[in-house]
């Protein structure tokens, strides 16, 4: 892959993954959407369609990694670390670009955010926060959720035919059928469903640090603070997840 092909489809698949998220998220929590109050399922399918759509657009470029957790488990496994910066400067342009995106879907919805009866803080849209603030327990929660999503995206790739392109060594005249990404997506939904509770799971440090500096540089009307103090938790954690996660799969495997 030339590093070209990794920037452009990095930041593209990040920032169709980003939109569809951002944008979920604005159409369950903005007045005047016509999702209006439909819930954590419906923000859960959300985002792992936005893991599907993002993917197997940038696969054929980048390989889809779309989270800086991803790149460094695979970095730590393969012990090739000379693109991973490329990875995660991708991965965060994308982010924020995706950002923008879902932010001028909803514009009209969050411009209607400035009627004085139902204006509310809308970091919950771009960026995570716990249910319950608590720094280590926060922190404990993401790395655990990291390990839970990294690890078995590490494992599909040792499973025959479910990965993208052709299958190396005496199987090359194979294609993979691509369903592993198809996979990754139900294990995003999975994550939301069973462990996002606690702290909305992050689990990649670009899709929480880049929509959260868009959020802080928009003209958000009523858009509150953007949340500072605790923006540190939803990048190491996710960082340390996918380290351990690579080690611990380099172990095993």
């Amino acid at each position: 892959m030339s590093n070209g092909d990794i920037f452009v489809g990095e930041v593209l698949g990040t920032a169709i993954l980003i939109m569809f998220g951002v944008g979920v998220c604005s159409a369950v929590n903005l007045h005047h959407s016509k999702a209006r109050a439909s819930g954590w399922v419906v923000i859960t399918f959300g985002w792992g369609f936005g893991v599907l759509a993002g993917a197997y657009t940038s696969a054929p470029l980048s390989g889809g990694h779309l989270n800086p957790a991803v790149t460094l488990a695979i970095a730590v496994d393969t012990g090739e670390w000379g693109k991973v910066p490329l990875y995660i400067l991708a991965q965060f342009a994308g982010a924020m670009l995706g950002a923008v995106l879902g932010f001028l879907v909803y514009y009209s919805q969050f411009q209607a955010n400035r009627e004085r009866d139902k204006a509310q803080p809308t970091l919950g849209i771009f960026a995570t926060a716990p249910e319950v603030r608590n720094p280590v327990t926060n922190m404990m929660t993401e790395i655990i959720v990291t390990i839970g999503l990294v690890l078995p995206i590490l494992s599909f790739g040792k499973n025959a035919g479910i990965g993208v392109g052709r299958i190396p060594g005496e199987d090359a005249g194979i294609y993979g059928s691509g369903i592993s990404i198809l996979l990754v997506s139900l294990l995003v939904v999975g994550i939301g469903l069973c462990l996002g509770g606690p702290t909305g799971y992050a689990i990649n440090p670009a899709r929480d640090l880049g929509p959260r500096i868009v959020h802080a540089l928009l003209p958000i009307p009523n858009k509150g603070s953007s949340d500072w103090g605790y923006s540190w938790i939803p990048v190491a954690g996710p960082v340390i997840g996918g380290l351990l996660a690579g080690l611990l799969f380099t172990v095993i495997f």
